[in-house]
């Protein structure tokens, strides 16, 4: 399903918000970035949320980016998909 708010994982820990708005950025209009924390050691657990301005843009940085190389390691990139509730 597509949508305008694509996963990344496997990232480095090193990559800010604003490199991962930089790469993504040259495939459309980032509006929103956020890492997801793990709660005990406040470090990234590795991977991201990306959300773009259209779908067409989610599309195109999805092609253009999944397996990409970003901080010398593979990532692996997908639409992200919502949290069910119960």
């Amino acid at each position: 399903m597509e949508t305008n708010k694509l996963f990344v994982g496997g990232l480095s820990w090193n990559l800010t918000w604003q490199d991962l708005k930089d790469a993504f950025g040259q495939h459309g209009e980032v509006v929103y970035t956020k890492v997801i924390m793990d709660r005990e050691t406040g470090k990234s657990r590795g991977f991201w949320f990306v959300e773009f301005a259209s779908v067409e843009d989610a599309v195109k940085a999805k092609e253009a980016m999944d397996w990409a190389e970003l901080d010398g390691r593979p990532i692996k990139v997908d639409f992200a998909q919502e949290k069910k509730e119960d």
